[in-house]
């Protein structure tokens, strides 16, 4: 497998980790899952993120799920190992990457207040998990209360030359990527991927600020594929028209407390999941929210005919 490097592009889904009703992890739907990725045109996967309910595995369960989605595909496969220690975080790490990860992902503890606090965080990590190991820095104000102006992702930047790449899920962060790419320009930082998580809720204009993809989950991957397609082409009003298309259930999905279950009830009416089961502590969608989501789904096949193919 390649390892990540600073000039990665595209679409890299973020999976979600499968459940039966009993809530063992479903491999068969996995395997499933990443058939379909591949189908659509992503540039990688993401597994054991915030929606891959991470924090409900078990190490080894975690570990095998990386293990499988590995033997299933080429495709560059990034692992989330964020930990409250360096310690876990070393250790997952050692296992993905000796299996075949082209990289790794972490998110600040929410602990950290001052920008000296946060580039001293992530070089630590760099310490613990070694110079060889491509990082991927995580930044999502909104969830973790740690908040990375421009200049402190430039410091790290530039202080650890395997940080390969941004996640980029500051809201509103249309400034914060072209202040990026600013300081690029000016030599102020070395060039780090940009790929955009919320959803792809900003997509359509993150892309045109010198966002280099997306890092998310939307229920229907095929659209963030178009978007970043359509943007590097310069078929700019093509990437607005499908993503106009799809914002409705975009924007469903994004509402906090119920994404995922949007997430997994869509995945699992597109036949790619067996179940849309969460591990407890979870949500769930009302009989009358997934009527509300049906009727999203209906209106997005008039104007997407991939939406038709769903059961």
């Amino acid at each position: 497998m390649a390892v990540l490097t600073r000039e990665a592009r595209g679409v890299f889904a973020i999976a979600p980790t499968p459940f039966d009703e009993e809530g063992a992890v479903d491999f068969d739907s996995l395997h499933r899952l990443v058939d379909f990725y591949e189908s659509v045109g992503v540039t990688g996967i993401t597994l054991l993120g915030q929606m891959g309910e991470a924090p409900k595995l078990a190490h080894d369960e975690a570990t095998r799920i990386v293990r499988h989605v590995l033997r299933r595909t080429r495709l560059p496969v990034v692992v989330g190992v964020s930990a409250p220690g360096y310690a876990a975080m070393r250790a997952l790490t050692g296992e993905v990457m000796s299996a075949g990860a082209a990289g790794v992902m972490v998110a600040p503890p929410n602990i950290l207040r001052t920008d000296d606090q946060i580039v001293g965080y992530y070089e630590g990590v760099a310490a613990a998990l070694g110079d060889s190991v491509p990082l991927v820095v995580q930044d999502y104000p909104l969830s973790f209360s740690v908040v990375m102006s421009a200049p402190v992702i430039a410091r790290i930047s530039r202080a650890i030359p395997n940080c390969v790449m941004l996640k980029h899920e500051d809201w509103p962060g249309l400034e914060k990527i072209s202040a990026l790419r600013q300081l690029e320009a000016e030599g102020e930082m070395p060039r780090l991927s940009i790929l955009c998580g919320n959803g792809g809720l900003f997509l359509d204009f993150e892309t045109a600020r010198g966002a280099d993809g997306a890092m998310t989950g939307y229920c229907f991957p095929e659209m963030l594929v178009d978007v970043v397609g359509h943007t590097a082409a310069g078929r700019c009003e093509e990437s607005h028209d499908i993503f106009d298309a799809h914002l409705p259930l975009l924007r469903y999905e994004q509402q906090p407390g119920v994404g995922l279950a949007v997430r997994k009830y869509v995945m699992q009416r597109r036949g790619l999941l067996a179940s849309d089961t969460q591990r407890a502590p979870r949500s769930v969608l009302s009989s009358r929210a997934r009527s509300e989501v049906d009727h999203l789904l209906a209106r997005l096949a008039r104007r997407d005919s991939r939406a038709n193919r769903v059961a």
